[in-house]
Formats: structure tokens, sequence, C-alpha cells
């Protein structure tokens, strides 16, 4: 797929792909939406309410993203996980990998050096990394950060196992409208039979369609506010 480079209204960089009239991010900003949906409303929301139940800090994390995309997602968790001392093992599924060319002009690195006070060079070669890094093998991109991108058409989704079960789930994919195919109920059943009992799963689409195939496959759902330019996102939690 051709990808265009575009500036999102919060500066960051987002791809846009013509033959699909899509985006990856939304435009009124990429990096507040990754991180008000996957890292505010997934990782944190689950860091929280295991606490909350547990009395005691997460150690480690399984994470399942639908959708690696431009890494941003990715990169976002590897700094929260350097920042709070988690293990995160990241199982990443994309059928149509970005170049890496594409990847070296986005301008995550730049902005999110401002934000974390890490070295620009430093979040630079991570986000180089993640792109990188070989598909289909183990990959420590950090101490802490186990990498495992893998080459995957998800809308079937007997092509893919795990010996893990997930903590949480990064649901990514295109829009409903440009790829319906990633948002059936065989895609949702398979993705609850991958989570732990106290997943936490997020995705941009709050559509009611999508949220009653979620809960009727087990999730207990809810709508939250969404990030500028969007009213609503959705969470799910598997209770048991």
């Amino acid at each position: 797929m051709l990808h265009q480079i575009k500036t999102t209204d919060d500066g960051s960089h987002t791809l846009f792909v013509p033959e699909l009239n899509e985006h990856y991010h939304s435009v009124n900003g990429a990096i507040q939406e990754s991180h008000h949906i996957f890292i505010n409303a997934g990782l944190e929301y689950y860091l929280n309410n295991s606490y909350k139940n547990n009395l005691q800090p997460v150690q480690t994390i399984n994470i399942l993203e639908i959708g690696f995309g431009t890494g941003l997602n990715a990169l976002l968790t590897l700094i929260e996980s350097e920042m709070r001392s988690i293990n995160v093992f990241y199982n990443s599924l994309e059928l149509y990998p970005v170049t890496i060319e594409n990847a070296k002009q986005l301008n995550y690195p730049t902005l999110l050096s401002k934000n974390h006070l890490q070295q620009k060079e430093n979040i630079t070669d991570l986000f180089l990394r993640l792109h990188n890094s070989e598909w289909e093998k183990h990959i420590d991109i950090t101490p802490k950060f186990t990498l495992l991108k893998q080459q995957i058409d998800f809308s079937n989704p007997v092509q893919f196992n795990s010996s893990k079960l997930f903590n949480i789930v990064y649901f990514d994919a295109f829009a409903p409208e440009k790829q319906p195919e990633m948002w059936t109920i065989d895609v949702f059943n398979k993705i609850f039979s991958l989570c732990d009992t106290g997943a936490v799963f997020t995705t941009y689409c709050a559509k009611g369609v999508v949220r009653r195939i979620l809960q009727n496959e087990g999730f207990r759902m809810e709508r939250l506010p969404g990030p500028p330019g969007k009213r609503e996102i959705l969470r799910g939690l598997k209770c048991q």
C-alpha cells in the first residue's frame, strides 16, 4: 500500500492510504489519540484495576495488538514500561507492514523526547528497533520489553495461536467501513479466547454493532469519552 505522511492537529504525523482514503490515526492528533485510547484507557486502567484488586503492583503484562501500523502504540507502551519498571511481552499483528523508510520520517521520537525528558536519539533508536526487528521472532527491544511481530491476516483468526493469555488488547484495525472483515464475530470470539481473566480490550470504534458483538462474546463493555474529535471509544473487561 502507498503511504503519504500527514501532520495532525497535535503536530504528530500519521500515514494516509489513498487507495482506502483512510488515515492510520486521527487527524485531530495521532499521539494524543493513541495515548488516550490505548495507554490511558488500556494500560493505565489495567495497572490501576489490577493493583486495586490484588493490592500489589503488576510485574509482567502480555499485550496483544491488532494492527502494528506506524508502531506508535508500541513506542508509547515501551516508554511506559521503562518509566514504570514493568516487564511487557508485546505481540503485534500486521498484514501490511510500514516500510522502514516511512518509519524514519515519522516525528514521534522528536515530540516524545520533549514530553518524557529522554534524549531524542534514545527514543529514535528504540522506535527504529521496533520497526527493524525481525518478524516472527521474540526480540528484546529493552531488558523490559519483548516484541513479537507477526505478519498474519487476522481476519482469518485460525491463523493465529498463542501459548500466552493476554492481559490487554489494543484493537487498532482500520475502520469497519474500510476493513469490515476485521470486525466480525469470528475475530472477536478469537480475541476473547486469547484473553486472561481481568483482561482489558480497547478500541477507538464505538459503533453499536461492534459493542454488541463484543458484549455477546463475554466482555463487559463500556463507552468512554473519546480524544479530541471523537465523542466516544469502547473498553471491554473480561470478568471470567
